[in-house]
């Protein structure tokens, strides 16, 4: 028996000015299964969701809710038909209480009966298996407990499908398998749930079925089972198998085996990371690998001073030097690329050139400007460089994909020649393409004798990239490895016994 479709969507288009946004792309849901929509940024993935979600309108193309054609003019009649959407970023209330946040937005307060909106969030939270109270603040909910109440929001409001976009980002291991539990759940009531989401082994664990989309164009629709995780990849990026796997021949230059590019001694900050020992050669690529908290953040920012530094002694190229600040580290050639890119690396509201020049002018000082060719030759370079996909350089970069900015802020402290560059999750939230271009790049920087430090949370991607892994747990240096014993299993194992 052919499974029931709950949404279908046939030859949709969509374009903007100068841009065929999607080109006849096709798409179904069935009831009860969860759905993975997968690409690069770019590929398309959130116009389709703002085209079901009412957010676009389609210029060309039919889509049916349960057979009944529909034409959503507004996300409210989107919502009203059943359809809920939780984004990357929660947008609930901290300040209101968990009740009060899943029954927001219907009628006003004057006309709230307070008791039966706490026993229906008690009953909704008891359903879904969700470890919070009614009235308990949401602030004092963790991410994850905040991501499952936004879910039973909208899975209150008579739910059909949930689109779930980059739900998981922010989550560590267990609050990931605790939102999988909740995911189960809904399948099990027969709602139809769109994942979208950049950690592949996330799709392998939990999804039914894939649909690969490219450039807005749709490349296909895949049982899970049946498509490896390689050719998904290539599918994603439109490239050869072999092309995708280059980067496993690279490997880093850690040449240079003399006096350290950066030495400390029993460095410590304010953010509670322990004394920690650590050097770099000239063209080394290294990495601070551990679960969330761990301290490989924390490291990276006291190295930087970041975070206010509270003891230590640092060395750069043998000589001792004082580095309290930012501005001491870069005018020493270290550069940050920080893990928060939206809070912590772009300025939001400016353009994509005054965002790369950012740190050069901070170098130079703001009483020296660069005049305004300088600024846009530098511009012009390094989006050519590293393929920065952007109108112009005018463009403000928030209205770039994530892959895009992050390449900016890289073009950023890439301007300023450093001997020394710290990259705290370069890769995350971003598109596959994208994470190959940044790692090949990595890798022919430290070629060229630059030393890198490179952190993030995908383990596999640490061992790929770092000659060497300084391995972190509960705030401290647990080991580190390098060689033949640098492998997943073998992270794990020091991270598990505390020890190598």
């Amino acid at each position: 028996m052919e499974p029931e479709n709950i949404l279908k969507m046939e030859g949709i288009s969509i374009s903007f000015p100068g841009v065929k946004a999607l080109d006849n792309v096709a798409f179904t849901l069935r009831k009860g299964e969860i759905h993975a929509l997968m690409g690069e940024n770019g590929a398309g993935k959130s116009t389709l969701v703002k085209v079901i979600t009412g957010v676009y309108e389609k210029d060309t193309g039919n889509i049916t809710i349960d057979g009944q054609p529909i034409h959503f003019k507004s996300p409210q009649e989107a919502q009203n038909s059943g359809i809920g959407t939780v984004y990357q970023e929660i947008t609930l209330c901290p300040n209101l209480t968990v009740a009060e946040n899943m029954f927001i937005g219907r009628g006003h307060y004057s006309f709230v009966h307070w008791k039966h909106m706490n026993e229906k969030a008690a009953q909704l939270l008891d359903s879904l298996g969700i470890p919070a109270s009614p009235g308990q603040e949401l602030s004092s909910c963790s991410l994850a407990v905040q991501q499952m109440i936004a879910i039973a929001r909208a899975v209150d409001m008579d739910c059909k499908i949930l689109i779930l976009d980059e739900p998981t980002s922010s989550l560590d291991e267990d609050e990931v398998k605790k939102l999988f539990v909740l995911m189960g759940e809904l399948k099990a009531r027969g709602v139809g749930i769109i994942f979208i989401t950049h950690f592949l082994e996330q799709v392998y664990e939990i999804t039914d079925r894939i649909t690969v989309l490219r450039n807005g164009k749709l490349i296909g629709e895949y049982e899970t089972d049946s498509l490896p995780q390689i050719e998904l990849i290539s599918k994603m990026m439109g490239k050869a198998l072999e092309e995708i796997s280059e980067i496993e021949k690279l490997a880093p230059d850690a040449s240079g085996q003399c006096v350290p590019v950066f030495e400390a001694s029993a460095l410590s900050s304010d953010a509670g990371v322990r004394p920690f020992n650590f050097t770099i050669q000239k063209g080394e690529v290294n990495g601070f690998a551990g679960l969330l908290g761990s301290g490989r953040s924390e490291s990276a920012r006291a190295i930087f001073a970041a975070d206010k530094v509270t003891g230590g002694e640092v060395r750069i190229k043998g000589q001792r030097v004082k580095i309290r600040t930012p501005l001491n580290a870069m005018k020493r050639g270290i550069g940050y690329l920080p893990e928060d890119r939206k809070g912590d690396g772009i300025i939001a509201e400016l353009s994509v050139r005054d965002n790369i020049i950012l740190a050069l002018q901070v170098l130079k000082g703001f009483f020296k400007p660069l005049s305004q060719k300088q600024a846009q030759d530098f511009a012009d370079e390094y989006i050519k460089k590293l393929n920065i996909k952007t109108p112009t350089a005018d463009t403000p970069i928030k209205s770039l994909s994530g892959g895009n900015q992050q390449k900016v802020i890289l073009a950023r402290w890439l301007l300023t020649h450093p001997d020394y560059l710290i990259l705290d999750e370069p890769t995350r939230g971003i598109d596959v393409g994208t994470k190959v271009e940044i790692q090949k790049l990595v890798l022919g920087l430290a070629s060229e004798g630059m030393s890198l430090t490179f952190i993030s949370s995908e383990i596999d991607e640490m061992t790929r990239t770092c000659s060497r892994l300084i391995v972190m747990k509960d705030r401290e240096i647990v080991g580190e490895l390098t060689g033949a014993n640098l492998t997943e299993n073998d992270v794990m194992h020091v991270i598990a016994q505390g020890g190598i």
